[in-house]
Order: structure tokens, then sequence, then C-alpha cells
């Protein structure tokens, strides 16, 4: 088999419906690595090349989360990081909150 067959064949792979959907995920550039390397510890597949867009493959909406989570922390300032956590401490101890007894 050629390299020709191999890529055609690469990529009827990836329009098979029983294929992983891939999103291209935007980030900033200057973060790009530390997204992908945070991923890849969770143990999300994803591929980053030099000078190419981050492509992630969702298997799952607990993936979907994760990505979420991990383009927060890149995205979001540190006081706004410190905010939500200091508010999730807040949640985990007043049994009010947690049960909508604000």
């Amino acid at each position: 088999m050629n390299d020709s067959d191999r890529t055609k064949q690469e990529n009827k792979q990836a329009e098979s419906p029983l294929s992983i959907p891939s999103r291209i995920v935007e980030v900033k550039w200057s973060c790009r690595w530390e997204v992908f390397r945070r991923l890849q510890a969770l143990g999300i597949q994803c591929k980053c090349s030099t000078n190419e867009p981050l492509l992630v493959y969702l298997h799952s909406p607990t993936t979907i989360i994760q990505i979420w989570s991990v383009l927060r922390q890149c995205g979001a300032s540190r006081r706004n990081l410190i905010d939500w956590l200091d508010n999730c401490w807040e949640t985990e101890s007043n049994p009010d909150y947690r049960f909508g007894n604000r």
C-alpha cells in the first residue's frame, strides 16, 4: 500500500459514523501547549502540531466538561479562579447552600 492509498483509507475512517467525533478547540496560541499537556494528563485524546490548531476527540459529556474546565482555568484571571474556589468551599461547608436554602 503506498502513501496515497493510506491517506485515502485514513480519510474514509475519519468520515465513518463510528469514528470518534473531533473538534478544533480555539485556544490562545500562548497557552495551547499547556492545554494540550493538561488534556493528555487527564487521558483526553488530542493532537497539537506546530502551527496547527488543537484537535480534541470528544468521547463523552464528561470529556466535554473536562475540556471546558481546562479552558476556563487557562483563560480566567487569578482573581476569578480564587473567587470560584472560595465559592466552592462555601457551597461545600454550608448545608443550606447545598439544598437551595440560601
